[in-house]
């Protein structure tokens, strides 16, 4: 099985994290946590954005940064930032690779960018335009990675129910 792991360096809003432990629970990825949080996990804003998916996420928190990186030591990082050079569909990510975000209100530390120069990537908007919203930029980052994988072990098709036309 692949592993895809979704970082939030400092996330401060618990709706977006809550839609992002959704996304994280549906495709099958992992969702790390970096503290400090600006809310409890526990909190029902985030159970309620996570809905009924709970029992599905694979989750890990970490008192910092430095914590992070040391409990990961050897993982193939990707920081998604405004700031980024490199645009996120033209990297090539491989099996257990991590997508890290950062804080809502300020992103990812500048120092993670500039030290990982190669690795920092961004999701093509126009100018005028701040940002997007954290869990809309992990879904599109999540959803890039996994159609280069090929969406492995995710259900790629639905069936219709019957349906009278003519009611």
């Amino acid at each position: 099985m692949s592993e895809l792991n979704v970082v939030l360096v400092e996330p401060e809003i618990p709706q977006n994290t809550g839609n992002i432990a959704r996304t994280c629970a549906a495709t099958g990825a992992r969702l790390h946590l970096v503290r400090p949080l600006g809310f409890s996990i526990s909190e029902k804003a985030v159970k309620r954005a996570g809905l009924d998916y709970w029992d599905l996420l694979d989750i890990t928190v970490y008192d910092s940064t430095e914590d992070f990186f040391e409990k990961t030591k050897g993982g193939k990082y990707y920081y998604f930032s405004t700031k980024a050079r490199h645009i996120h569909s033209d990297m090539s990510y491989p099996d257990g690779a991590y997508l890290l975000f950062g804080r809502e209100t300020a992103g990812l530390p500048e120092k993670l960018l500039h030290d990982n120069p190669d690795t920092a990537v961004r999701i093509p908007m126009i100018s005028e335009a701040r940002s997007l919203n954290l869990s809309n930029s992990v879904a599109v980052a999540v959803y890039e990675v996994l159609r280069q994988w090929s969406y492995p072990e995710l259900l790629c098709s639905g069936n219709l129910r019957s349906y009278r036309w003519d009611i």
